[in-house]
């Protein structure tokens, strides 16, 4: 397969080819040789290049530079004349790790499609991608659009919006209106790019009737947000998250403490909280190091708060969101969460068992005896080592836990889920990450070979890839998973709670690790952050 380009391997090797049918040749005679795809936006004319059959734009403007409007919606891009190359990502949002390219003018997005102006009207897969609400971009080799649009002659997107303070940092209850949006700003540049999707996307040979949404971790947890905001309502019609949840937003109250303790590890006063708006990235980035007044111990956590202007109500408390009801959606976790978090730290795997309370509680953040936890699953688990009653209670008393929550929550409305459980094993390290966090991105996008996978390559990983992928590409086309390439999958309904499990061989299951389930559903959960 070909490799993506940046400007100057593009320039260098000087791709000729386009899209079939579809290229448009630049008017310039100087460039006439180079014959490259190129698309007509609403504001403007963008180019981009051929990975094989696949017609690819990188770094599409969807929005207008927030760097002169920090902490304030987003605004469209400005429209430009000529044609803009779109043949390297654009940069990410300023944080503490991930992509070298950062910027506060980060609101774009990239595209891989079949074809351009084919009146073909394919099914348009979004991308949200996680690291929480504070790192990340839509740049990773995971996440290469190609071989997912090909599969499923569909078009697919990713994209760059603001993360942490950024994106929610709330500073309304300190500076009044001209923040009044600043809690949820990253969610309204996602909406204002499924406005561009929406308004778009037919040139680049898609459906804007049939948009889904799929996210894994912090993405899944953003769509679930957007399933709440009103603004967001119409600009996507099926959803699928993968290890992540929003069951409740940041409380307003706890929100401005994170607020008020960046701006005193800035040295500022509540009364300066103006200047936050000028003030330099770098200053900024390294001032949300400061230990987070609300959970006590690691960086502040930003994500969405409960604002009552874009936000009015949480995601999935008291109940499921009316709004999103009619989004057909896939909930997924994967077996092992907690062996993505912490499995490379060697030292988990030899723990003992006294070792395991004392460890518990930074896991499960849930007010519970971590004692009582250990020695409830020693009973219940009498095979399980100290490390596995770690992985496994982390796992079913946190991250799982809000899946669970979600599923039942729809069940419950009439508006069941399809969910699944990941079961296939990465094979690497000899197999001692299980089905672990993350996991399941390669799968879906069948980039199992690519920098950063897990997967391995290997007859089970294709066949897992298969699987997931194509019930994805289902979901995306029709509002329902169900593909030749899995057995039925039935929607999750209470009692049974019927669960697909992916692996080398899918199977359904109904209500998988009940023991689990029901010993953590007698503890109030909390929302990780909120």
């Amino acid at each position: 397969m070909a490799q993506p380009l940046n400007r100057r391997n593009f320039l260098e090797h000087g791709v000729l080819a386009g899209c079939a049918a579809t290229l448009t040749a630049l008017s310039t005679p100087a460039h006439a040789d180079l014959a490259r795809p190129t698309a007509n936006t609403r504001h403007g004319r963008v180019r981009g290049y051929r990975q094989d059959d696949i017609c690819v734009f990188k770094g599409v403007r969807y929005g207008a530079d927030t760097g002169p409007r920090r902490f304030q919606a987003p605004l469209p891009p400005v429209s430009w004349g000529g044609v803009r190359d779109a043949i390297d990502y654009g940069p990410a949002s300023p944080q503490r790790r991930g992509d070298a390219n950062q910027s506060e003018d980060c609101l774009f997005l990239n595209v891989w499609t079949p074809g351009l102006r084919d009146n073909r009207r394919r099914a348009v897969m979004v991308y949200l991608h996680g690291g929480a609400y504070n790192s990340g971009s839509g740049s990773s080799p995971l996440y290469d659009g190609a071989r997912l649009a090909r599969r499923g002659d569909v078009v697919v997107v990713t994209l760059n919006h603001r993360l942490n303070a950024l994106g929610y940092g709330y500073l309304a209850r300190l500076g009044g209106e001209a923040f009044a949006d600043s809690g949820n700003v990253g969610q309204l540049d996602l909406i204002l790019a499924l406005e561009w999707v929406r308004d778009n996307i037919t040139e680049f040979g898609g459906d804007p009737g049939r948009v889904m949404v799929f996210g894994q971790s912090g993405g899944g947890a953003k769509i679930a947000t957007l399933m709440a905001m009103p603004a967001a309502r119409g600009l996507f019609h099926s959803a699928a998250t993968m290890s992540g949840q929003q069951v409740t937003a940041s409380g307003p109250l706890n929100a401005t403490r994170r607020a008020e303790a960046l701006l005193q590890a800035l040295g500022l006063t509540r009364a300066a909280v103006e200047k936050m708006r000028t003030i330099p990235v770098p200053s900024l980035i390294n001032a949300m190091a400061t230990t987070d007044p609300v959970l006590g111990d690691g960086s502040l956590y930003f994500g969405p708060v409960l604002d009552e202007r874009n936000l009015p109500r949480h995601p999935f408390y008291p109940d499921a969101a009316s709004q999103g009801l009619s989004i057909p959606m896939i909930l997924g976790n994967t077996r092992d969460e907690t062996r993505g978090f912490v499995g490379s730290d060697r030292s988990v795997y030899t723990l003992t068992w006294e070792e395991v309370a004392a460890r518990l509680p930074g896991q499960l953040r849930i007010d519970v005896d971590p004692d009582h936890v250990v020695q409830a699953y020693r009973r219940q688990f009498p095979h399980m080592s100290p490390s596995d009653v770690y992985f496994a209670a982390g796992t079913a008393g946190r991250s799982w836990r809000a899946q669970v929550i979600e599923a039942e929550e729809r069940a419950r409305a009439g508006a069941p889920a399809y969910v699944y459980q990941l079961n296939f094993s990465s094979p690497v390290d000899g197999g001692i990450l299980g089905a672990h966090h993350t996991l399941d991105i390669p799968l879906v996008f069948n980039t199992l070979d690519v920098e950063g996978s897990r997967t391995g390559s290997g007859p089970d990983a294709v066949a897992a890839s298969n699987a997931i992928s194509e019930a994805f590409i289902a979901l995306a086309k029709s509002g329902n998973p169900n593909c030749s390439a899995l057995a039925t999958w039935s929607p999750y309904t209470l009692p049974t709670r019927e669960t697909m499990i992916i692996d080398a061989q899918c199977h359904m299951e109904n209500n998988p690790r009940r023991w689990e389930r029901e010993f953590f559903a007698r503890i109030p959960y909390i929302q990780p952050g909120s």
